[in-house]
């Protein structure tokens, strides 16, 4: 069964901050030479990463101990619970003590990543080991791991996000299954909310994009929108995936009581990854969020059964349920490495290797990050992981594309979310406009 995993608390914490730091990052320029090493003499390469939880640590120590095995003259010397800033300060800085191999937790930066040349791109490497990633990750990892044709990074293990519900409240409120379309999770939300005076005894769910995971990029994914256009101007105003989902969500937010009534409520209910979430203590009877909320919702011991599908789609997309958002970590080769043929051998070996993904997986709780690892039998997981497993398998799914600014183009359209839900601001189609003209007028500065 999943666990609760820090990691997951520490992408919401720095996942911002992270990209800021490298907004404001020189370039660190491209490598000279570091692809002329020989991988098969024996050598010693630096991997930093961000994990630092006992569970995250002992699957990683694991997971080197394969590599070294497999590759007896690498040696890899591992450097944990390192954050975006402190890697992007070491990718610049270069030098003996410096990464050759690093990964993150931050898919929002591939863009930024890619285009600064602080990481090389691995297309050469993938040719030349006759791998073709298409082929090897699912759709929406393939895609947040490169940038304009450069694919800097790679996955490792991912996150995807589905729909947690309450099983003995459904029963009480007369609901059979869980709902696959917008329509029925609408009606669903509706019969499970249970007034208290001016308040809440149970929320059928919270759609305010302050509550906790129901951010617009993971609402969005179920209406499969276009960020971007073809010359890379925003397609806010132009895509009708974003009007509809602004529109349904406000819809929702007016139908179970109101933007401020439902602001109230939250202000008194417990933190996202402490033990008294509301989706916990039975307070909310229907959760988005991502395949660790089992574990920790498990651990908190609730007074109810978890179920666990796929979050619903719009009524005109049904058969397109069983999608879903998926990100996760990532993990590239330093541009200042001079052992970038060593250093791919790691990376090969953790992000392709079947054996490795699933063990991995299993030792941390997070999804396989390879379309072979999803289906392998040494899989070990509660029955209702398999939703995730399934989510990210599922060609529909989708994801938020890189940016050369990393994630502030999705930090522009959540803000204008929280104006349009509150009634601050009411002109859709104006403010939709005005937020794609924002989006493109922050892109043109960072090039």
């Amino acid at each position: 069964m999943p666990t609760a995993i820090p990691e997951v608390a520490r992408k919401a914490a720095f996942a911002l901050t992270a990209s800021a730091v490298l907004l404001t990052a020189a370039c660190t320029g491209q490598s000279s030479s570091g692809a002329s090493d020989d991988a098969s003499k024996d050598t010693t390469i630096n991997f930093w990463h961000a994990w630092s939880a006992p569970n995250e640590v002992k699957g990683i120590k694991d997971l080197i101990a394969g590599f070294e095995k497999a590759h007896p003259n690498i040696h890899v010397n591992v450097v944990g619970n390192m954050t975006d800033d402190k890697i992007n300060q070491a990718l610049r800085a270069g030098g003996e003590k410096a990464p050759d191999v690093i990964s993150s937790f931050t898919t929002n930066n591939v863009g930024k990543f890619c285009s600064s040349g602080a990481l090389v791109d691995l297309n050469p490497f993938f040719k030349k080991s006759n791998i073709d990633p298409e082929k090897t990750f699912p759709k929406p990892m393939n895609e947040y791991t490169q940038f304009d044709g450069n694919r800097c990074s790679v996955p490792l293990l991912g996150d995807a996000y589905g729909l947690y519900y309450n099983k003995t409240a459904f029963k009480k409120a007369g609901i059979a299954n869980p709902p696959k379309t917008w329509s029925e999770f609408e009606a669903d939300a509706k019969k499970l909310t249970i007034a208290q005076g001016d308040s809440y005894k149970q929320l059928g769910f919270m759609p305010n994009y302050h509550g906790w995971e129901s951010t617009t990029e993971h609402y969005f994914a179920q209406f499969s929108p276009t960020y971007f256009d073809g010359s890379g101007k925003s397609n806010l105003a132009k895509d009708p995936a974003f009007q509809a989902g602004f529109t349904l969500q406000k819809k929702l937010v007016d139908d179970l009581g109101g933007y401020q009534k439902l602001e109230k409520f939250r202000a008194t209910l417990g933190d996202e990854w402490g033990p008294k979430h509301p989706f916990h203590t039975g307070q909310v009877a229907m959760q988005l969020d991502g395949e660790w909320r089992l574990g920790m919702a498990e651990e908190a011991k609730p007074g109810f059964e978890i179920g666990v599908a796929p979050l619903p789609v719009p009524d005109d997309r049904a058969a397109q349920y069983g999608k879903g958002y998926i990100t996760g970590t990532i993990a590239g080769i330093a541009a200042t490495s001079k052992k970038q043929n060593a250093a791919w051998e790691l990376v090969k070996y953790m992000t392709t290797d079947t054996d490795a993904v699933v063990g991995f997986s299993n030792a941390i709780h997070n999804v396989p990050s390879t379309l072979a690892a999803l289906k392998s039998p040494k899989l070990k997981y509660d029955p209702r992981f398999k939703t995730f497993l399934d989510i990210a398998a599922n060609p529909n799914s989708t994801t938020s594309p890189a940016s050369i600014n990393g994630g502030v183009y999705l930090v522009t359209i959540q803000q204008f979310g929280y104006d349009y839900e509150s009634g601050k601001t009411s002109d859709l189609k104006a403010g939709l406009k005005k937020t794609a003209a924002q989006i493109d007028t922050d892109i043109a500065q960072a090039k």
